[in-house]
């Protein structure tokens, strides 16, 4: 099974993919702790991110792609795979499907995770106080991210809704109620 953590930053796909991933014993791959990985590592790829994450900018999808191949093919005999930050953009998404329909699997389930914007907001400004993250520390980048993920991530929710894969999950509520949502979500996906 495959799944795909949807929604804008701060709305908490992070913390649900991992509980998820430690209950279904899944791999987890995450871009932007995959980013910041290379970043801290100053590898070639990690400058190169540096330069559009700290500006609220999206990493282009032909770098993203390449570094989510690479990191794919580390886990060729898990049950699943959750993506937490990819796919972004219409061309993430094909490419994706792509890849995974070439390993004969596909997506199983998009978890979208909405939040309103005052609360994202405040959410990631709260997280950068402690989690040295440059784009989490000033309210301008914040806003930036969110404006681009309205302009470049939230249409693929029509994206997915076409092929019947999105389940959209109020992430307003306390993360138990939130997980057990999702919870409930991928066993009415196992079920079809």
């Amino acid at each position: 099974m495959h799944i795909v953590m949807f929604g804008p930053p701060g709305a908490g796909k992070g913390t649900q993919a991992g509980l998820l991933k430690d209950r279904l014993n899944f791999a987890y791959i995450a871009t932007g702790d995959l980013f910041r990985k290379h970043m801290k590592e100053q590898t070639e790829l990690g400058q190169l991110a540096r330069t559009y994450i700290d500006r609220g900018d999206l990493v282009p999808d032909e770098l993203t792609i390449e570094m989510l191949k690479n990191e794919m093919a580390k886990y060729p005999d898990v049950p699943g795979i959750i993506f937490d930050g990819f796919p972004r953009t219409t061309v993430q998404a094909e490419a994706l499907e792509k890849m995974l329909h070439d390993q004969g699997d596909k997506i199983d389930a998009v978890l979208a995770l909405e939040v309103p914007e005052d609360v994202l907001i405040s959410r990631i400004l709260n997280r950068g106080k402690t989690s040295g993250r440059s784009d989490d520390a000033e309210r301008s980048t914040v806003v930036k991210r969110l404006q681009k993920y309205r302009e470049l991530t939230e249409p693929l929710k029509d994206y997915y809704r076409r092929k019947n894969v999105l389940n959209v999950i109020n992430g307003l509520q306390d993360i138990e109620t939130v997980h057990n949502d999702i919870l409930q979500a991928l066993e009415n996906v196992v079920r079809q």
